[in-house]
């Protein structure tokens, strides 16, 4: 057989291109362009529409049953800590748990009766008397009013140094005082206009019931600190601490 030659080539190729251009012109009716219109299909049942789908196929293929895909478990690499930290420090918020108010324990060197020392507050350096431990934890003290003007009043036992130094309390009746008796009834203000220019209020007087507490108490102690020499003056003076006083190496 004889190979085509390239005329042969380009005459089956001119051949070709004027097909397809005939098949791919639109038909005119009196200049205008017509569509062409397909015909019109036939309304078919489920199960003629069922075999056009394919979906027979694909059961056929899996059993009678549609192909259920599993999803692949991709397992969870661990987190890889970062090359770079950030410039500032993120603040995280502290684990905050339930403060638990307990009841602070007594100090050994703390008994009923014991001089203490107060280390803060308006009476501070005054030498007082331990009555009892209330249910605060507070201390329960007093003075005596009369000898260094401390009257019953509560401290704080972190605030306070005990002495060797006792005084009898045999006798003396401490059930009634609690931290209820010594609490503070808040008066209600009332928002004014005028309550930016306002002066403070009047402290309220002692009652009579706190002042008969205390020489009550007062009575007993100082029956007791006249039987020791020299424990008035001891009780009245004020405890302080000059340039050469090394405390660290003193016995209260």
């Amino acid at each position: 057989k004889k190979k085509a030659g390239p005329r042969a080539v380009k005459r089956f190729n001119k051949k070709t291109s004027k097909r397809t251009a005939l098949k791919r012109a639109p038909t005119t009716v009196a200049g205008k362009i017509v569509k062409k219109t397909h015909a019109a299909s036939t309304a078919a049942g489920r199960s003629a529409s069922f075999k056009r789908g394919g979906s027979w196929a694909v059961k056929a293929k899996h059993g009678g049953k549609w192909p259920v895909h599993v999803k692949k478990v991709v397992e969870t690499k661990p987190a890889k800590s970062p090359r770079f930290y950030p410039a500032e420090d993120i603040p995280k918020p502290f684990d905050r748990r339930k403060s638990v108010n307990k009841v602070a324990k007594l100090r050994a060197s703390i008994t009923p009766g014991t001089v203490l020392i107060i280390l803060t507050g308006r009476f501070i350096g005054k030498r007082v008397v331990f009555l009892k431990q209330l249910e605060s934890g507070l201390l329960l003290v007093t003075g005596p009013y009369k000898l260094n003007g401390v009257p019953l009043r509560r401290i704080n036992q972190a605030y306070a140094i005990a002495t060797s130094t006792k005084v009898s309390i045999d006798g003396i009746d401490v059930s009634k005082f609690n931290d209820k008796y010594f609490a503070k009834i808040k008066a209600k203000k009332t928002k004014t206009a005028d309550g930016f220019f306002a002066t403070e209020d009047k402290k309220e007087p002692l009652s009579d019931e706190r002042k008969a507490d205390q020489k009550a108490v007062d009575a007993k102690l100082l029956d007791a600190a006249k039987k020791t020499e020299y424990l008035e003056a001891y009780l009245s003076s004020k405890f302080s601490l000059s340039k050469s006083d090394k405390p660290h190496n003193m016995v209260f």
